[in-house]
């Protein structure tokens, strides 16, 4: 079993969270306004999540999204949620047809689905009835008009990670990624975030992905990165992917950790064993405010007898900010105007804002691994304009 397979095995829930950048999208329309409210009763909101499917990974994961949104709705305060969830079996006719069922029930505002089809789905749906959906999603081909999209996003990522990278002196930067749809968005996002950063964009590699295409690409990226002089190889694979064995390869082929940093746009602490893979020991990767996430998933395990899903804290940070919203006491809280307010939201995985284009910035931690530990290098911001931003 290859150490790719391994890892995959041990934590499926990171190939299973792969879908939700992977999936082929179509373009969002229609408005993105929203209803007028009436903050002195119960405000109705739809959660859309994709239960019934028959994939028993779904259903669970769909039960972590509703078990986080009514434990963020037990801890409003003075503000009155009218929760309705309904099952879109991960299917995007499915999730158009419960999303205009959800406002002909009275909801001012769709929270999901997961799946970016799906989200698409629901928001084109629903969009000539004034509805905003805050979808779990982090694929930003389907942001605008009157759906967001809530998931971190490979854009917010790389923006966090090349604004630290430039900053350490590490500036001439060579971007590594599989040759799919996904990892292709993510190539995208790093090479525009560096040069937003004052970096400079070395070269690139892309490879098929499989064990093969990594050996036959090796050759190519070594060289690629040593006759650039780059500083730093900026590698979009995951641990349920790729980046086992990519950052295996590397330091045999020449490409010395301790001297080209090895940076990483998806999480390396996920699952657990990847932290003790030699070569990501003293790279830099991003994740959510430590401490939050802890405390959300100890208060989640406390209340429901086991720990939430890697996404789970989404659907918190969506009631979150719109109980925020409501408390306000204003009939316009759930207009795109409010939800995009500069200064943002507060929610389980730290501070975050909603922006005018449907996507969302988040701060994020810049994180190392030493002795198979993580260690936090520079802290997510608190809130926003400040370091991290």
């Amino acid at each position: 079993m290859t150490v790719i397979h391994r890892l995959a095995k041990l934590h499926g829930l990171v190939l299973f969270g792969w879908l939700l950048v992977a999936c082929d999208t179509i373009p969002t329309v229609g408005g993105g306004g929203g209803p007028s409210i009436d903050t002195t009763r119960a405000v109705t909101v739809a959660l859309l999540l994709p239960r019934g499917s028959g994939d028993a990974r779904e259903d669970s994961l769909a039960q972590s999204l509703e078990n986080a949104a009514r434990l963020a709705i037990a801890d409003l305060k003075g503000v009155k949620i009218n929760l309705k969830v309904y099952a879109t079996g991960g299917n995007p006719s499915t999730a158009a047809s419960v999303a205009t069922q959800a406002v002909n029930d009275g909801a001012k505002i769709i929270l999901g689905p997961v799946f970016a089809q799906a989200a698409n789905a629901a928001g084109v749906a629903v969009a000539n009835s004034n509805v905003n959906v805050l979808s779990f999603s982090n694929n930003t081909d389907i942001a605008g008009g009157n759906v967001f999209v809530l998931g971190n996003t490979f854009e917010n990522t790389a923006n966090r990670l090349a604004r630290f990278a430039v900053s350490q002196g590490r500036r001439n930067i060579y971007i590594v990624n599989g040759q799919d749809p996904a990892e292709a968005k993510g190539r995208a996002a790093i090479s525009a975030a560096v040069g937003r950063a004052g970096g400079s964009v070395a070269g690139a590699t892309g490879f098929e992905l499989s064990q093969n295409g990594i050996v036959q690409a090796m050759t190519q990226i070594s060289s690629g990165v040593k006759s650039s002089g780059a500083d730093a190889v900026f590698l979009t694979s995951g641990t349920a992917g790729a980046l086992p064995i990519l950052t295996q390869l590397m330091p045999d082929n020449g490409i010395d950790p301790a001297v080209t940093k090895y940076i990483g746009l998806q999480r390396w602490d996920i699952p657990p064993a990847a932290r003790e893979l030699p070569p990501l020991q003293g790279g830099w990767f991003a994740l959510p405010a430590p401490q939050l996430t802890e405390g959300f998933r100890a208060r989640y395990s406390a209340q429901y007898g086991s720990p939430p899903n890697p996404i789970a804290g989404l659907a918190y940070d969506g009631i979150a900010a719109v109980g925020a919203l409501i408390a306000a006491g204003r009939r316009d809280a759930l207009t795109k105007n409010a939800l995009t307010q500069a200064k943002g939201f507060s929610g389980v995985n730290g501070v975050f804002r909603l922006r005018s284009d449907g996507t969302n910035e988040r701060g994020l931690a810049i994180a190392t691994i030493v002795d198979n530990q993580v260690k936090i290098i520079e802290p997510a911001p608190r809130s926003f304009g400040g370091a991290g931003f």
